[in-house]
């Protein structure tokens, strides 16, 4: 991020030669979309006055009210370093607005920005550091992705057991060359399976991140002939991909989660955020899990979470707090995957934890051994209930959540409900390979 002024902007457009810029936003599913301009239309567009038809995008608004603008936000002004270094290409990051010049409700990047605001009302503001994973396949001879790899690599090994090692390097590389802090980078447990960390950073500016991220990704996967893909599970009995999200408030300056003298050290309001999360936990999954796919990856066996609790002390709960303490105290919520919105998921998790907070919900007892192996009993006598098992119960879970509706406002709520709706409905009446493997040969 770069505290850029209109001037700034234009002296590096000319010093830098670039001659196209893109004007990205983020539509309610997660999708990067954009329109391109010439520098010719840069001060127009840096006056707020670059019009698209908001009915062209799904979910968006009707054709009776399409008109819509884009307001560039120039801190976050970048050029792209993988195109040509004569005509070069930049983006800016834009919000969404109605013609009378006030936010479109439904924008994601603005729901996000009136949750921060009400944390900064109490004094917080929320750092966020996610862990990105992704697969990187084949491509086929037009060019279409795969699910194929040569490769048998596992957790932190290296080349020449990871072949994807070169595209990773230069992934990283060019996410440098955009501003990234990249704190960490391995393969991960299932073949062609990676993960890139990048360092914590506000709520909006993470967000932003992300989709930044998923972008050179996936543009630097192609130029080395391969796919990349954050399909939370492209493959059957293999690790899926998470987006886990390590979460901290800071007020004046101090992480408010630490508290030494605490046995877990954390602070009351870490406690408290903890017991906001839980509470709405099954609505949230709906936003951070919103695929049909999202689910075949939320299953035992595979170390992503299914039962709503928390632990110091382990890894098999939904949430989990690291052992770095001090300055590093977080929470860490292990269930988003990368085809969350991520200004919708943060903006959800952020209103859960200030709502746990505000009224003082004390979480459960952790859980300080292994969910997967505690008995059926165990669990409910802990009160340990499951996330949901698929979309549509995640959709129905959502449409009880008064508060977590509220925060994603009528409208949008509704678009999403619906949507979750009709893609189960649509999922449920598909033939799949395994019912014929299962079934043609017998029936």
């Amino acid at each position: 991020m770069h505290n850029y002024t209109k001037e700034d902007i234009m002296e590096l457009i000319e010093e830098e030669d670039v001659r196209f810029i893109r004007l990205q936003f983020t539509d309610i599913f997660g999708t990067t979309k954009n329109t391109a301009i010439t520098v010719s239309q840069m001060e127009k567009a840096m006056n707020n006055q670059c019009m698209f038809d908001g009915a062209a995008i799904e979910g968006f608004t009707s054709v009776e009210e399409s008109d819509m603008y884009l307001y560039p936000d120039l801190t976050t002004f970048e050029i792209f370093p993988w195109r040509p270094q004569q005509g070069k290409v930049a983006r800016m990051i834009c919000d969404v607005h109605l013609p009378d010049g006030t936010p479109y409700r439904s924008d994601p990047r603005h729901i996000l920005k009136r949750v921060e605001a009400e944390a900064q009302e109490m004094g917080y503001t929320m750092n966020v550091g996610p862990e990105c994973e992704f697969f990187l396949f084949h491509t086929d001879e037009n060019g279409m992705p795969t699910t194929l790899s040569h490769e048998q690599g596992t957790y932190f090994d290296m080349a020449p057991l990871d072949l994807g090692e070169n595209a990773r390097r230069d992934m990283i590389l060019t996410l440098e060359d955009m501003g990234f802090e990249i704190e960490a980078s391995h393969h991960e447990v299932a073949p062609a399976q990676h993960e890139i960390d990048f360092k914590y950073d506000n709520a909006l500016a993470t967000a932003d991140n992300i989709m930044t991220f998923k972008l050179v990704v996936k543009t630097i996967a192609k130029r080395h002939g391969l796919h990349a893909t954050f399909m939370p599970k492209p493959k059957t009995d293999v690790h899926g991909s998470g987006m886990h999200l390590n979460m901290s408030l800071e007020k004046e300056g101090k992480n408010i989660f630490e508290d030494k003298s605490d046995v877990n050290g954390l602070s009351q309001e870490a406690y408290y955020f903890i017991g906001g999360l839980m509470k709405h936990m099954k609505a949230i999954t709906c936003i951070t899990n919103p695929t049909i796919n999202s689910y075949k990856r939320l299953v035992p066996g595979y170390e992503a979470p299914v039962y709503v609790a928390w632990s110091a002390k382990n890894r098999s709960p939904l949430i989990r707090i690291p052992g770095a303490g001090g300055e590093g105290t977080r929470v860490e919520l292990r269930s988003p995957d990368t085809t969350a919105n991520p200004y919708l998921s943060l903006a959800v998790c952020l209103a859960a934890g200030l709502e746990g907070i505000k009224n003082q919900i004390a979480p459960p007892d952790s859980v300080d051994m292994n969910c997967f192996q505690l008995s059926e009993e165990d669990r409910e006598s802990r009160g340990i209930e499951p996330l949901p098992s698929n979309l549509l119960e995640a959709t129905n879970e959502l449409e009880k959540d008064e508060f977590i509706q509220k925060i994603l406002g009528k409208d949008l709520s509704g678009k999403i409900i619906k949507a979750g709706r009709e893609s189960y409905w649509e999922y449920s009446k598909q033939v799949t390979q395994w019912e014929l493997d299962q079934c043609l040969f017998r029936m």
